[in-house]
């Protein structure tokens, strides 16, 4: 089966919901623009992505890593992690295309929001991402998906409501959310929704 990209238009909206997504992420966790350069992250989407990076169970995937130098020699406070967001193009067209009433910019906001608020939670030693206890992993998607929820629930963006209730902290089926956790030499991966 061939998979779908994101075409020029969509892309467009992506840097839209992007733009929101940070902004409220900020606002929430009240960083300034200094402090949210503390938290390096780009985004990647399926044109971009190869190998591993691509799945067909998530919305995206989350991956972490360390720059700066070899680990075994160079000081801790030399080393500096990235996290890049590899949003899954094909799942997320095929959701829109399945469930009419999801429309692309409230659902890339949602995602974006919920990763964002994931490499926040990272960055300030809140939780681990390297964390393997199916326990834990059940508790910070949970947390993640409830401040989610509070950061969006009142940007007045049209069917945002529909998303929201669909990913209401009380009803997400956890387990079938947070996916696997995969580790490589260089990089760990997560991934959510």
């Amino acid at each position: 089966m061939a998979l779908r990209y994101f075409d020029k238009g969509q892309l467009g909206i992506l840097g839209d919901a992007l733009d929101i997504a940070e902004d409220m992420t900020s606002n929430y966790f009240k960083l300034s623009l200094s402090q949210w350069r503390r938290y390096p992250f780009d985004v990647k989407t399926l044109s971009n992505l190869f190998g591993e990076d691509i799945k067909d169970n998530v919305f995206a995937l989350l991956r972490k890593y360390m720059t700066g130098g070899r680990r075994e020699i160079e000081p801790i406070r030399k080393r500096h992690e990235s996290y890049i967001i590899c949003l899954q193009d094909h799942q997320i067209l095929k959701a829109l295309q399945r469930d009419r009433d999801l429309k692309l910019l409230p659902l890339l906001a949602y995602i974006l929001t919920h990763e964002l608020v994931h490499i926040v939670r990272f960055c300030k030693f809140q939780v681990r991402f390297d964390t393997q206890e199916e326990s834990s992993r059940s508790k910070e998607e949970k947390i993640v998906h409830q401040k989610t929820y509070e950061i969006l629930k009142e940007l007045p963006l049209p069917n945002l409501s529909y998303i929201l209730g669909s990913y209401h902290p009380n009803r997400v089926d956890v387990d079938s959310v947070w996916i696997n956790i995969l580790y490589d030499k260089q990089r760990i991966t997560h991934a959510y929704l």
